[in-house]
This record gives C-alpha cells, structure tokens and sequence, in this order.
C-alpha cells in the first residue's frame, strides 16, 4: 500500500506542476494581447482627435483639410499602457503614430510596438512586435 501511495503523491505533484506551467503561459499570452489591444485603443483615440483637426475649419483652430499643425496632447502622450511616449509624424495628408507597449512580445525581448497610420478617412493599425 505504501508504494501505491507514494506513487500517487509523485503523479499528483507532477500533475500540478503542468497545471502552473500552463497556468503561466496563458497568463502571459493574455497579458501581451490585452497590452496590444489597449495601446491600440490609445491610438484609436489620439486618431480621432488627429482626424478632428483635419476636419475643423482654420478658423476655429483645427488643420482645414489638413493634418499640419496637429500635436500629441501632453497628457496623451504617455499613458499607463505605454512605456514610452507617442512618435507622431505629420504631414498635411498623414499622421502616423508609434506606440510602444509596457509588455514584451512573442519574441522575448522587444516590446509589444503598433504603427497607426491616419488619414483623413481611413485609420489602418500595424503591430510590429506581437
């Protein structure tokens, strides 16, 4: 009877042990996604506003049909799911910005990074480092 026990103690420890690793791996996949899709959603707001400038007329402040003039807000330009601040770069008919994520990517070692391109109708997202 003891040989049984001890053997069913080693299969229950072995047993837990795949259930943590796997456990781990999930949790660090879902991490890395969930930083994307936020980085992303950060993005997706600095475009509205880009394309927002785009639309209002000079006179009331905004690019009138055009992207030049258009800045990161400060308080936008680095948020908590960031670590590291927007590169916007403007042209009239462009922006395109770079985030770089807090959690790094299926390679290992860079970080999570998403290009989003904006134009006046249109904004297309690119990840980088997934």
């Amino acid at each position: 009877m003891g040989q049984q026990q001890l053997l069913l103690i080693v299969l229950g420890v072995i047993i837990v042990g795949i259930a943590v690793v796997v456990g781990i791996n999930v949790f660090t996949a879902s991490s890395m996604n969930a930083n994307r899709d936020a980085v992303i959603s950060d993005l997706t707001t600095l475009a509205a506003m880009a394309q927002q400038h785009f639309r209002k007329p000079t006179a009331m402040g905004g690019g009138g049909n055009a992207f030049t003039g258009w800045v990161v807000p400060a308080s936008l330009s680095q948020t908590a799911n960031m670590s590291a601040a927007v590169t916007p770069t403007v042209t009239a008919t462009t922006v395109t910005l770079v985030g770089t994520g807090t959690e790094t990517g299926t390679d290992g070692s860079a970080k999570v990074k998403v290009t989003m391109v904006i134009g006046k109708d249109a904004i297309t997202s690119t990840t980088l480092t997934n």
